[in-house]
């Protein structure tokens, strides 16, 4: 089955379901980044502290305490399956698309990387290991970037390339 560039056939109908349901999804994630955004600062002090807590530093304004167990595998439980499912709707559109196969290969499969990484990394960082903090920067960053630029794609061929004709 090709399934390779057929976005620009499907009929309008299919295309704004695509296109509503992609828009509160986004809202969604980038809300939740923003969270992660308010709770850690985005730098990887602000990463550690939110999971280890920061109860040695005299001068910080807001008092945190480590994580429980509990809360560590609630959190990395419930967004490795949320996100997985996420990742895989959005993945199933990008291979409609008509980018490059390599480019899609890596938009589809990136996500998924990324998540095992940065969930795995703040079950480290729980542990005691605290450079992994750089890692899940990176990790995260790289799973922001590749859904954007997934999403954005799709926009685009959503409604601005022409149907093929053969």
């Amino acid at each position: 089955m090709k399934i390779h560039g057929i976005i620009a056939t499907f009929p309008k109908e299919l295309k704004l379901l695509i296109l509503f349901f992609l828009i509160p999804l986004s809202i969604g994630f980038y809300s939740g980044i923003s969270f992660v955004r308010t709770t850690t600062g985005a730098n990887p002090t602000g990463i550690e502290q939110r999971y280890l807590g920061n109860e040695d530093d005299e001068n910080a304004t807001k008092m945190l305490f480590k994580k429980s167990e509990g809360e560590i595998l609630t959190t990395i439980h419930s967004h490795l399956l949320s996100l997985s499912v996420i990742f895989f709707i959005v993945a199933l559109i990008v291979a409609t698309t008509s980018i490059s196969k390599k480019i899609q290969l890596f938009l589809m499969i990136e996500p998924f990387i990324s998540l095992l990484v940065t969930f795995g990394g703040i079950y480290f960082l729980w542990k005691g290991f605290t450079w992994v903090k750089y890692i899940i920067m990176l990790s995260g960053f790289l799973m922001t970037a590749t859904y954007t630029i997934s999403i954005l794609i799709v926009f685009k061929q959503l409604f601005w390339f022409k149907k093929r004709t053969t």
